[in-house]
C-alpha cells in the first residue's frame, strides 16, 4: 500500500513524493511494517531523500523542512547574562547554611560569579560574599591585568577581615573562622579566569566533557605538605585517611584561619586561564565540597546536561548530592555558555546502587 502526492520542484517541474510501506512476515500473527520516503521526478526518475527533510513519523501532503542545525538547541547567542546564572544552596543536613556565594556585572566588560564555602561560622564566607566584590571592581580601575588584581584582592579580603574581627568581642572565636573561596571573572565574554583558594570546584563542560578548572587545596599535594612543614606546622590524619593542618583544617589555603596561618596556610589563590568557546563549551559550574565530595566533575555536568534551564540544574545537583548522602551544606552555580543545550544526553536514571549504599552509610 502506499499514498503519494505532488509538491512543486526547482524550474516548475512537478516532483511525485511517494511513501512505500514494505511488509516482512514475521509469522502468522505479527507484521513489521518500515516506512521511507522516496523523491521522484514525474518521469520516474529516483532520487535520494532530502537530506533537509523530516523522514520519520506520520505521512505528510508536503515535505517538512527541518531548522538549521544550530537553531534547534536552546541557546544560540554566545551572550553571556548574569541573570541566567542558575543558582542553589541548601542547609542539607547541618543545623545553619555556611555556605555562600556572589555574582555580579563589575563593568561593562566583566562579570563575576564566586562561591564560598565557611567553616567555623559562617562570618568569613559572609564578609568575603559582601566586600570581595566590591574590592575586585576597586581593583579593577587600577589596573586590567585580570590575574593580577585576583591575587591583589584575596589578599586584601584575607587582612581587611581580620581586621574586621580585631575590633569585635568574639576575636577569639572569630580567628578560627574562615572559607574557601572560588571567583570566576568573565570579561568580554570569552576570557574567562577562576581563582580559588581551599576546595570549592569551578568545571567547564566543553564539547559534552567535564574539564575541572581548579584543584583542591590539601595536605594530600606535596607542594602544600611540604609548604606546610617548612613553616613549622604539621599533618595529622584522622581515622578515614584525611590530612588535618595541626590536626584542625582541611585545607592548606583559605581566607581567615588566622590561627593556622603562622604555619603555611595562605590566602593566594591559584589562578586559571581559559579562553571561552561559545559553539563548543556549554557552562561553567561551580560548587561547594558538600556536592563535589560526593559526585565527580563528569557526573555533575551529566546531570546538568538534562536539564532544562541552569536554575532548574543548580537545584537538582544539589538534591542528587543530598540524595547520595552529603552531610555537608550544598551550594551550586550553574552559567550558561553558547553552547547551553547542544550535548544534551538521553535520559539516564539516578544510580540506584549507589544511593542505597549512601543510605546504609549514613543511616
Amino acid at each position: 500500500m502506499s499514498a503519494t502526492a505532488f509538491v512543486l520542484g526547482r524550474h516548475g517541474r512537478a516532483i511525485l513524493t511517494r511513501t512505500v510501506r514494505h511488509h516482512q512476515c514475521l509469522g502468522p500473527f505479527a507484521q513489521l511494517s518500515a516506512t521511507r520516503d522516496l523523491t521522484m521526478t514525474a518521469v520516474g526518475r529516483r532520487a535520494l531523500p532530502r537530506a533537509d527533510w523530516d523522514t520519520l513519523g506520520i505521512w505528510l501532503d508536503e515535505p517538512v523542512a527541518l531548522p538549521p542545525l544550530s537553531a534547534r538547541y536552546t541557546r544560540t547567542s554566545s551572550a553571556v547574562a548574569a541573570s541566567a546564572t542558575g543558582c542553589a544552596s541548601h542547609t542539607g543536613k547541618r543545623r545553619e547554611n555556611e555556605d555562600r556565594f556572589a555574582i555580579s556585572r563589575l563593568s561593562e566588560d566583566v562579570l563575576l560569579f564566586a562561591i564560598f564555602d565557611g567553616h567555623g561560622g559562617d562570618s568569613a564566607a559572609e564578609f568575603c560574599s559582601k566586600k570581595l566584590p566590591y574590592l575586585i571592581q576597586r581593583n579593577l580601575i587600577q589596573e586590567s591585568e585580570l590575574e593580577s588584581v585576583l591575587k591583589k584582592s584575596f589578599i586584601q579580603i584575607d587582612s581587611y577581615f581580620l581586621e574586621s574581627i580585631s575590633t569585635t568581642e568574639e576575636e577569639e572565636e572569630l580567628l578560627s573562622s574562615g572559607t574557601t573561596a572560588t571567583v570566576a571573572l568573565l570579561r568580554n565574554e570569552t576570557e574567562l579566569l577562576v581563582a580559588t583558594v581551599g576546595d570549592s570546584r569551578a568545571v567547564l563542560c566543553r564539547a559534552g566533557k567535564a574539564e575541572c578548572l581548579t584543584e583542591d587545596h590539601n595536605a594530600r599535594r606535596k607542594d602544600e605538605r611540604q609548604r606546610i612543614q617548612e613553616s613549622g606546622g604539621f599533618i595529622e590524619w584522622n581515622s578515614v585517611g584525611e590530612p588535618y593542618v595541626n590536626g584542625r583544617l582541611a585545607m592548606t589555603r583559605s581566607i581567615g584561619d588566622f590561627q593556622v596561618k603562622p604555619y603555611g596556610v595562605i590566602a593566594l589563590p591559584e589562578i586559571t586561564t581559559v579562553n571561552v568557546d561559545h559553539n563548543s563549551d556549554s557552562f561553567l559550574v561551580l560548587t561547594t565540597d558538600g556536592v563535589s565530595g560526593i559526585m565527580d566533575s563528569q557526573e555533575m555536568c551529566e546531570i546538568i546536561k538534562k536539564c532544562q534551564d541552569p536554575s532548574e540544574a543548580a537545584y537538582i545537583v544539589n538534591d542528587q548530592a543530598l540524595q547520595y548522602g552529603s552531610q555537608d551544606n550544598v551550594t551550586t552555580l550553574v552559567i550558561p555558555f553558547g553552547a547551553w543545550g547542544k550535548y544534551k544526553n538521553a535520559f539516564r536514571s539516578s544510580n540506584f546502587g549507589r544511593m542505597m549504599v549512601a543510605s546504609c552509610r549514613w543511616g
